[in-house]
């Protein structure tokens, strides 16, 4: 049976436990440049769900799984990809220190068949400090259609390793691996390291970098001429006429935007039935918990503090967020495995790079779209810190799946009309790329200011790597989706919305005087928020909602109904009603977008903010932020308006 366990790569000794453990015969280190199908591997060899992408830089931590075979349990650990072993990341700290420092039985190197020339010199360093190894030539199948013959007994013979072709996808050659895994780790095939490779050559030693990677790339060059046959003169040319479209400076963007419009548009069409029928079956069980509650008698204050407190809140935040995530994730997930996102980073990179951030700033912006938390810790994939702190910092002004149905709401009541008819929903789609378009340029704003203040330092360069483009695995990719990425998030969500709906339940049901302290609150800040075109109830919604930003409008509903109790308008025509009723006007709605936008991270993301710097000051200045950017912006933008309507 196999079996896994992960372990992050912010532990000190970046060493699993399974190293040290008496439990395994022998320890395995799979290594290779990024987007070459590691992960992959790593799955098929453990059986564990290593969420795998498309693009580079996926694996940021450090992953061990358990494979028994033949009777002897191997301990197999993922190490980040990495295009080098030199000391600039912390991925090529944590891949290179793992392999010189290590007791290790057995490296896999895996490459990528159709670029072996390039992955072979990253093997090249990995034999430099390790000798029982075995190149594993993955995506094969891909290789043979793009017409590249690789001639593996005699490449086997140039780097003194056993060489195994394998397609991990589909599982072809992992028994083969196993079987030369047990092989070299009991000591029946031996492995022969070629010294004259490696004179004078000190992986280690970072002042070498450029010396090293000329020598083993003429080395790698040198062995693929009487390795490798090349039967097509050109290579993958399917992939570069597309690029010529999809990478074009006249249709790049053009063609970005209107994917992501179009995501855009599905994620509010869908999203709107099923989030109708789920708040029809959770009102269905909420009338049966209040008789069954009734009918053993349990005292009224009780029953409405779990009811119209605790259980309300999670089934909005169920309802609202559910619908969304399971349309969004998947299809962001089926552009991500298509190698459609390096292209977005390739078009986006010299706008952040004029900018003073990184290239790979727009992934983690993407990938933001779908969770703040996940688009901060995919942050790691930068290099530079400084550089990495701006893309964490800057990450909130992408708005989350849970801030889209706030948007959305407020988008289609106020400027696209309240049925979700079809124009009405292209209206939505546009204006919601439109303020996708304005984030972007808010994002890019901040981090030219933070790069020439707290942040400042030399832009650094990055190898952006422009994968092939593949079918994507539609079925396992919706399966993975779900549960890896949309169940994670809402059961996350979940997880504050309970403490969140009992506080919003005492602070609207206690009362001191004639006002419950909710109302305090909300008349404490009415002045403010009508200085910048809101009120004082949402800005306390949006203090309230912090645990999750989903609730924000129920607790406005909340206040202004004055029910004490989260209320469900299913209707965005009675929303409406209810909001014009309350002074709701053309500058509120347009203000409340822009705090939507614009305000302090969820608990969550900040946690995740917490975790990844390691300081609360930076924390607090990535909440302060935006927030401070969004009152002002909300205070210009109210006062410029009520001049003109």
């Amino acid at each position: 049976m196999n079996g896994g366990f992960a372990l992050f790569a912010d532990n000190k000794s970046h060493k699993p436990a399974c190293i040290q453990s008496s439990e395994f015969d022998y320890k395995i280190a799979l290594v290779g440049n990024p987007n070459v199908g590691k992960s992959t591997i790593f799955n098929s060899l453990t059986g564990l769900k290593q969420h795998t992408g498309n693009w580079t830089g996926k694996t940021v931590d450090l992953m061990a799984g358990k494979l028994e075979f033949d009777n002897k349990k191997f301990c197999i650990i993922d190490l980040p990809g990495t295009y080098s072993l030199t000391d600039f990341s912390d991925e090529e700290t944590i891949t290179r220190d793992f392999l010189a420092d290590t007791d290790i039985d057995c490296t896999v190197i895996v490459i990528d068949s159709n670029v072996i020339e390039r992955n072979l010199s990253f093997a090249l360093q990995v034999l430099s400090i390790q000798t029982n190894c075995i190149l594993c030539l993955n995506l094969s199948d891909e290789a043979l259609k793009n017409g590249i013959l690789i001639d593996s007994e005699e490449l086997s013979m140039y780097l003194g390793i056993p060489v195994i072709t394998t397609c991990a996808t589909k599982n072809d050659g992992i028994n083969e691996l196993k079987k030369e895994l047990l092989q070299i780790c009991c000591g029946t095939k031996k492995c022969f390291r070629i010294s004259r490779y490696y004179e004078g050559i000190d992986i280690l030693d970072k002042d070498k970098h450029t010396e090293n990677t000329y020598h083993f790339s003429l080395l790698a060059d040198e062995i693929c001429k009487k390795c490798v046959l090349y039967c097509k003169d050109e290579i993958s040319s399917s992939s570069r006429k597309i690029d010529k479209l999809l990478t074009s400076k006249l249709t790049g963007i053009p063609i970005m935007l209107i994917l992501l419009g179009v995501l855009f548009w599905l994620t509010a069409v869908g999203a709107n039935y099923p989030s109708s029928w789920l708040s029809w079956i959770f009102d269905s069980v909420k009338e049966w918990l209040y008789f069954f509650f009734d009918s053993v008698r349990l005292p009224q204050l009780f029953t409405e503090f779990i009811i119209d407190g605790v259980y309300t809140t999670l089934t909005w935040v169920v309802a609202v967020m559910l619908p969304p995530m399971a349309i969004f994730f998947p299809l962001f997930s089926l552009l991500e495995d298509s190698g459609y996102l390096p292209r977005i980073a390739f078009n986006l990179d010299k706008y952040f790079s004029g900018c003073g951030a990184h290239g790979k700033q727009s992934l983690t912006m993407a990938m933001g779209i779908g969770c703040n938390a996940c688009g901060v810790m995919g942050c790691r994939i930068i290099e530079s810190p400084k550089e990495r702190l701006i893309a964490i910092i800057t990450n909130n002004f992408m708005p989350c799946n849970g801030r889209l149905p706030t948007l959305i709401a407020v988008i289609t009541m106020f400027f696209a009309g309240s049925s979700f008819a079809l124009m009405s929903s292209f209206k939505v789609a546009f204006i919601l790329l439109t303020i996708m378009v304005f984030c972007v340029l808010i994002s890019l704003i901040t981090s030219k200011l933070l790069s020439l203040t707290v942040a400042k330092s030399k832009p650094s360069g990055f190898a952006l790597e422009l994968p092939p483009y593949r079918k994507p695995k539609i079925i396992k990719t919706l399966v993975d989706s779900l549960f890896n990425r949309t169940l994670f998030v809402l059961l996350r969500a979940i997880s504050v919305a309970a403490p969140a709906g009992a506080v919003i339940w005492i602070m609207a049901n206690t009362y001191i005087a004639d006002s419950t302290i909710l109302s305090y609150c909300t008349d404490f800040l009415d002045p403010l928020g009508r200085l910048i075109g809101l009120d004082g109830v949402i800005l306390m919604a949006f203090i309230i909602g912090f645990p999750a930003n989903e609730t924000v409008i129920p607790i406005i509903i909340m206040a202004y109904t004055a029910s004490g109790t989260l209320t469900d308008y299913t209707s965005l025509d009675q929303l409406y009603l209810l909001l014009t009723q309350n002074d709701w006007s053309i500058i509120t709605a347009v203000c409340m977008i822009i705090m939507c936008i614009m305000h302090f991270p969820c608990s969550t993301t900040c946690l995740t903010i917490k975790k990844e710097t390691g300081s609360i000051k930076w924390t607090v200045a990535a909440m302060l932020l935006p927030t401070v950017m969004g009152l002002l912006l909300c205070f210009l933008t109210a006062n410029v308006m009520r001049v003109f309507i």
